[in-house]
């Protein structure tokens, strides 16, 4: 699964490619934060819970709360964030108020309110990233990130599988404001 979310994380870096702080807590099973300046009604959660519901939150806004692992360098439209195990990933587009992310929250924790989406790669589109790792590992022999790459592509055709689909789901979030957190 970690190299699923890995790969799922470059491969949408490669088709892609300081707030104020805010009181939290968390409870016991740290599947959901309350921020407690927000209201009763509004609920923050842990990339990794999200992450568990984001096909029935698309389109929708959430709060979401995850430490950034990279923003981009050139623009700083958008950032990836993981959760508390760190086996999830998630890109944040800086909409709304989001100017940029700069590249000083690297390390930092996040809490971010946004419209959840959703990029489907389908099985055709998988079929020809398979083709062009394949060309990539017979043009260049040492290359280690190739077996890497084709073990995830087997994941994704696997997820599909045991789940019906005919596509493989990439969750983002256009953000429209974030706060940094401790």
């Amino acid at each position: 699964m970690k190299k699923l979310v890995l790969f799922t994380v470059l491969a949408v870096a490669m088709f892609s490619c300081g707030g104020n702080k805010k009181a939290e807590t968390k409870p016991s099973d740290g599947t959901l934060l309350a921020s407690a300046s927000a209201t009763s009604d509004s609920q923050v959660y842990e990339l990794d819970s999200l992450i568990n519901v984001a096909e029935q939150k698309l389109e929708k806004e959430v709060k979401v709360a995850g430490y950034v692992t990279h923003t981009c360098k050139h623009s700083g439209k958008r950032c990836f964030i993981v959760g508390e195990s760190q086996t999830a990933s998630m890109r944040i587009e800086a909409k709304g108020e989001i100017g940029g992310f700069n590249r000083e929250l690297v390390g930092s924790k996040i809490e971010v309110t946004g419209v959840v989406k959703e990029r489907r790669l389908t099985k055709e589109y998988i079929d020809q990233m398979e083709k062009d790792v394949t060309v990539k590992q017979e043009e260049d022999a040492t290359a280690e990130s190739c077996a890497a790459e084709l073990s995830n592509i087997s994941d994704m055709r696997k997820w599909m599988k045991d789940n019906n689909r005919e596509y493989y789901s990439i969750f983002y979030m256009d953000g429209t404001k974030y706060d940094v957190i401790n």
